[in-house]
């Protein structure tokens, strides 16, 4: 049993990596950063997603014998500090782009290109993706850009169940550095995320683990929220 996971650094990824670990997959990895208690255990190579020329040979250098994969967890992605849309540069969000969307074109490239056969890929999205909340300017158009990116690929792998999933909320760095810190009454959805129940990696990882099979109902291509469920 196979898994491929982008953005194993911290937060989700990491948690991730520890519940497939112990279910017995065979884990490949791709990310900027290596967690030493994984180092011997999964097949990684260094990757920065922002370098979008180099992810190809990356995904090449640990898949390149590999003929099927049971499950691909597109889960790297970029948020930077809540502002308004006005006030973010260009070049801020083309960074969020790169990682949230193209980074994923370029790896779901590779799977049809190699003819590897993939039984399942589910992208981390966000409820940023279809909320429109002030503040989260190319946070929530590249994750709005990711539901698509899934939405036309499910068209094209066939045999492949794709789904795009906000995984609801959790308490990862990121969302500690940018969200939490931020200014609530500008940004109203952070007294809101604030106030709401908010998951550990470890639990959303489990969650995510045990509802993999029942995501398998809803339409190759949908964008689904794990609250919802």
């Amino acid at each position: 049993m196979n898994l491929f996971i982008t953005g194993i650094g911290s937060g989700l990824g990491k948690a991730l990596v520890k519940v497939f670990l112990e279910e017995g997959y065979s884990v490949y990895a791709l990310s900027r950063h290596l967690p030493e208690e994984f180092r011997g255990k999964i097949r990684f190579s260094y990757c920065d997603l922002l370098s979008l020329e180099s992810i190809y040979p990356a995904v090449d250098s640990i898949l390149n014998t590999v003929k099927s994969i049971d499950f691909v967890i597109l889960n790297a992605g970029l948020l930077t500090e809540l502002k308004d849309i006005h006030d973010t540069p260009i070049y801020e969000m083309n960074r969020m782009m790169d990682i949230n969307v193209w980074a994923n074109k370029v790896i779901l490239d590779y799977f049809i290109d190699k003819n590897i056969k993939v039984n399942q890929i589910v992208a981390i999205s966000s409820g940023a993706s279809v909320n429109g909340n002030r503040g989260w300017h190319g946070y929530s158009i590249s994750k709005a850009a990711l539901n698509m990116l899934i939405k036309l690929y499910s068209r094209e792998m066939e045999e492949t169940h794709l789904i795009s999933l906000a995984p609801g909320l959790i308490l990862t760095p990121m969302l500690e550095k940018f969200v939490l810190s931020a200014d609530e009454k500008k940004f109203p959805s952070v007294k809101r995320i604030k106030e709401s129940p908010k998951m550990s990696p470890e639990e959303a990882a489990h969650r995510i683990y045990r509802l993999l099979p029942e995501l398998r109902r809803f339409q190759s291509g949908s964008y689904i929220d794990i609250r919802k469920i």
